[in-house]
């Protein structure tokens, strides 16, 4: 069975990398070139991720959301963010419809 930290582990990981010269690291480079190259990296993945489900190769596709997710987590703490506030808000939806839910929003 996965570790059930391996998100707050990860997070832990990423934070320390922001202490890191751009030299150390791949993360460490990716914060020292700014939102920008983090977006971008984030659109990539999220592109790699549709064509891998269009493959459908499901030992791709885990690989390309595992990319995504990485590079998500990054952005979060990039912008002082936590995967915990997502598995909150995650935890807020739970049980609502996502019609209802969409519809609450005040930017709709």
């Amino acid at each position: 069975m996965i570790n059930d930290n391996v998100l707050a582990q990860l997070a832990a990981v990423l934070e320390e990398r922001k202490q890191a010269t751009p030299d150390a690291s791949y993360v460490a480079k990716l914060y020292h070139k700014g939102l920008d190259a983090i977006l971008k990296k984030v659109g990539e993945e999220a592109t790699e991720v549709v064509m891998a489900a269009k493959d459908g190769k499901k030992d791709k596709i885990v690989y390309e959301v595992a990319d995504l997710w990485f590079h998500t987590m990054v952005l979060l703490a990039q912008q002082g963010l936590h995967p915990q506030d997502v598995l909150a808000e995650l935890a807020r939806r739970n049980g609502i419809s996502g019609l209802v839910e969409k519809a609450s929003r005040q930017d709709n």
